[in-house]
């Protein structure tokens, strides 16, 4: 039997809490979504942000976990080949996979801001969740 990690509540916060902290600090608006490896949604934060940032952060996290690589990747396949767009996935930058010990736990996506800054903010959130667990 495979023993897997996974995502919990307590994790998850303390990504929030990252991702806020970096949002905050540049003084940027977004919503903050956090998914498990499944992409369903775990955790949620909106900063005030417009209600549209509510759906694209969350397809952002859902994509990055479910695809196991950053959501900037689906951008660039769509741009090669559109037919990827007939996969239920967000093709903006701003969704990073959560990865622990090589595995993807899950997901967070960002939106509010550029392309570059949402997935700035989600980087900030992983990097606080590997700082915790040192």
């Amino acid at each position: 039997m495979n023993t897997k990690h996974s995502l919990g509540i307590s994790d998850a916060r303390i990504i929030a809490a990252g991702s806020r902290a970096e949002a905050e600090r540049q003084g940027w608006i977004v919503s903050i979504a956090i998914v498990d490896d499944g992409g369903h949604l775990l955790y949620f934060e909106r900063l005030d942000a417009k209600i549209t940032t509510i759906a694209v952060a969350t397809a952002k996290a859902r994509t990055a976990a479910l695809m196991r690589a950053p959501s900037a990747d689906m951008a660039r396949r769509v741009k090669e080949n559109p037919a990827f767009l007939a996969l239920d996935a967000m093709p903006l930058q701003g969704g990073v996979p959560i990865l622990y010990q090589g595995d993807c736990v899950g997901g967070v996506g960002v939106s509010g801001v550029t392309a570059e800054q949402d997935e700035q903010v989600a980087n900030a959130g992983c990097a606080a969740l590997l700082g915790s667990l040192k």
